[in-house]
């Protein structure tokens, strides 16, 4: 760059150059060179981008075995994170996901450690989900019902094991068999199932 003008930045740099020692400007050139080798070598993209794609495979193969396995059993659709949100996703289309909602609020309720706070939660989700013409009140029988109101009354993490199990029951026997058939889940099988074949005929 060069500028003929009183002033000039450009002149000001190139005569701010010129009183640095050549051994500082050799330097300058010797580093400028070996950054720009560093960066524009190939083999150090490739590494990083094989890295990522490794991560990323292993990702893809861990959640495609999840969803073959919820068709397992049950339990295995509960202790997945993910499992458990399409499932919910899928009984919000039958009107019923309350179910689930009172089994997870159940789970919840067991790791209470406060007396004070497991008794304000125990008639919360009694007057949720239990009592008759709740706002979100699961199917469950009138005795199961009866004996889960009298357990408020000493309130313990235990208080809502035969509504949970019920509960449970009820969505094991009806709403998971359907949900295993359901179109949603066909197509997450089929996507797992092609991501398999996928990295087997890779190997």
């Amino acid at each position: 760059m060069s500028c003929w003008m009183p002033g000039c930045p450009a002149l000001s740099m190139c005569r701010g150059l010129a009183t640095l020692p050549i051994a500082c400007l050799e330097r300058a050139k010797d580093l400028k060179t070996r950054l720009g080798i560093l960066l524009h070598k190939p083999e150090l993209g490739h590494r990083i981008g094989t890295s990522s794609k490794l991560q990323l495979g292993s990702r893809q193969r861990d959640s495609s075995r999840e969803v073959l396995e919820w068709r397992e059993s049950f339990d295995q659709l509960l202790k997945s994170k993910s499992g458990v949100t399409a499932f919910h996703t899928f009984l919000k289309t039958e009107f019923s996901e309350e179910n689930l909602d009172f089994w997870l609020a159940c789970e919840d309720f067991k790791k209470t450690r406060s007396k004070t706070k497991l008794a304000s939660k125990a008639n919360r989700i009694f007057e949720e989900f239990v009592q008759s013409e709740a706002p979100r009140e699961v199917n469950i029988d009138h005795e199961t019902r009866e004996i889960t109101r009298k357990n408020l009354s000493g309130a313990t993490s235990a208080c809502f094991n035969e509504a949970q199990a019920k509960t449970r029951t009820l969505m094991e026997k009806d709403s998971y068999p359907r949900f295993l058939k359901s179109a949603s889940y066909q197509d997450m099988t089929k996507q797992a199932t092609s991501r398999g074949v996928s990295k087997r005929s890779h190997t």
